[in-house]
C-alpha cells in the first residue's frame, strides 16, 4: 500500500517534534543564564566558558555519531539523545558549583551533537521515503521551539524565580513532546552512503580520518560559512545598528527580529521553493543574495538600509542549512556527522571571529566578513551535486528503504 499524504503529515509532525524539542531545550537553559550567573557568582569570562563548553561537547560528539548511527539507527539515537537532554535540565538546576555546571553543559553539547545529526537524518529519510520536500519546515519548527522555550521561561519567571521549578516544568513538557512523537519517528537512514561509493573518475573520494568524501568536505565548508552568517547576525546585528548606524534603543533590537522573522517565514515556504527551483539554486542564489544584500547595506550606511540588508540575509540563508543537511545525509552518516560538527564550529567560532576583526578595525568591516561568508557558501556549493525533486503534490509518493517504523 502506497503511503498517503496523511501518512506524510503525521510522520512530518513526529520528526518536527524532535526539531522543536531541541530548540525548546536550548532556549530553556540559555534563558536562565542570568540566574545561573548570579547563583555561581560568575563573571563574563566564566559565562563565556560555560557557553563554550556546550560547543566543545558538540564537537567532541563528532567521532561518536557515525558509529552510534550505524549501531543504533537514527531513530534510537534521536530518542536516547533527547532523553539525555531532558535529564540535563534537573541536573543543571541541582548543580552545586560551577565545575559541575560546566560538566553538565558539556554533556548537553554532546547530546545536542548526536540529536542534531539524528534528527536531520530523520528529516532526510522523510523526504526520501515520501518524495516530498520537508526539511525547511522542520528547521522552522526548531525556531518555533526556541520561541516556546523563551515564552515559558518568561511565564514561569513571573510566578517564581526558582530555576528548579522552571526546569522541572520544562522537563515534563519535553517528555510529553517526545512521547507524542515516538510512535511515528522513522527507523532508518535515507539511502546508502554516497560518500562511500566510487567517484565518477574511478577513484574513491578523498578520505580523511573521518572517512568523509570530497563532496562532504565541500558541504562542510559551505556549512561553516553558512553558520558563521547565522551566528554573527544573532550576536552582532543589534550592536552594529547601535554603534555604526546610530539606531535608537527602540530600533537596535529589530536587527535580530528582522533576521529571525524573515528566516522563519522563508523556511515555512521554503520546501515549496525547493520543489520548484531545486536545492542547488536555493543554496547558490539564496546565499549570493544574502551576501550581496548585506554588502550593499554596509556600503550605503544607515539604519533602514541595514535592516533591509538583514532581511536579505534572513530570506536568503533560510533554506541553505536545510538543503546542506539533506545533501550531507544522502552521503552517509559520516558525512552528516562531519557537516553537523563543522556547522557547530561555525556557530561557535563565527561571532568570535567577527569580534576579533571588529576589534582590529570596526564593526562595519566585521559585518563585511559576514557578507563574504555568505558568498563563500555559494562558491563551495558549486562543488556539490544536489539531488533534485519535484514539487510537493506533483510527485506521487513512492516507497523507499527506511520507511516509518
Amino acid at each position: 500500500m502506497l503511503p498517503t499524504l496523511g501518512d506524510f503529515r503525521r510522520d512530518q509532525l513526529a520528526v518536527a517534534a524532535l526539531f522543536s524539542f531541541l530548540g525548546f531545550q536550548y532556549a530553556t537553559w540559555a534563558s536562565r543564564l542570568p540566574a545561573l550567573k548570579d547563583r555561581f557568582d560568575l563573571g563574563g569570562t566564566e559565562v563565556g566558558l560555560l557557553l563554550t563548553a556546550a560547543g566543545v561537547g558538540a564537537a567532541v560528539s563528532f567521532p561518536l555519531v557515525a558509529p552510534l548511527m550505524r549501531r543504533l539507527g537514527a531513530r534510537r539515537l534521536a530518542l536516547w539523545s533527547a532523553l539525555v537532554l531532558v535529564a540535563v535540565l534537573p541536573v543543571l538546576a541541582a548543580a552545586g558549583g560551577y565545575p559541575l555546571a560546566l560538566l553538565v553543559i558539556f554533556v548537553d553539547g554532546v547530546a545536542v551533537g548526536c540529536l542534531n545529526v539524528a534528527m536531520n537524518a530523520q528529516g532526510a529519510a522523510l523526504e526520501s521515503h515520501y518524495g516530498r520536500a520537508a526539511m525547511a519546515q522542520l528547521h522552522a519548527t526548531f525556531s518555533g521551539g526556541s520561541l516556546g522555550g523563551a515564552l515559558l521561561a518568561s511565564g514561569v519567571n513571573t510566578v517564581t524565580r526558582s530555576v528548579t521549578a522552571h526546569f522541572a516544568v520544562a522537563a515534563v513538557l519535553g517528555v510529553l513532546l517526545l512521547a507524542g512523537s515516538r510512535p511515528r519517528v522513522l527507523t532508518d537512514a535515507p539511502a546508502p552512503p554516497a560518500g562511500e561509493r566510487p567517484a565518477k573518475d574511478g577513484r574513491k573520494g578523498l578520505k580523511g580520518l573521518t572517512g568523509a568524501s570530497r563532496t562532504a568536505l565541500w558541504l562542510g565548508c559551505a556549512m561553516v560559512c553558512g553558520t558563521v552568517v547565522e551566528g554573527a547576525m544573532n550576536d552582532w546585528s543589534a550592536l552594529y545598528l547601535a554603534e555604526e548606524t546610530g539606531a535608537s534603543g527602540r530600533l537596535a533590537p529589530l536587527g535580530i527580529a528582522v533576521v529571525s522573522v524573515m528566516m522563519v517565514l522563508a523556511r515555512l515556504l521554503g520546501d515549496g521553493w525547493r520543489g520548484r527551483w531545486g536545492d542547488a539554486r536555493m543554496v547558490r542564489v539564496g546565499s549570493t543574495a544574502a551576501g550581496a544584500g548585506l554588502a550593499l547595506a554596509l556600503l550605503t550606511g544607515g539604519t533602514w538600509p541595514a535592516l533591509i540588508g538583514f532581511a536579505c540575509v534572513g530570506l536568503g540563508m533560510a533554506t541553505v542549512t536545510p538543503c546542506l543537511y539533506v545533501s550531507a545525509a544522502a552521503a552517509g552518516p559520516g558525512a552528516l556527522a562531519l557537516v553537523a560538527a563543522l556547522g557547530t564550529t561555525g556557530l561557535l567560532a563565527g561571532p568570535a571571529v567577527i569580534g576579533f576583526v571588529a576589534g582590529r578595525t570596526d564593526l562595519t568591516t566585521g559585518m563585511a566578513v559576514v557578507a563574504a561568508s555568505a558568498v563563500l557558501v555559494a562558491v563551495c556549493s558549486w562543488r556539490v551535486r544536489f539531488e533534485e525533486r519535484e514539487a510537493p503534490g506533483e510527485a506521487a509518493p513512492t516507497a523507499a528503504a527506511g520507511g516509518p517504523g
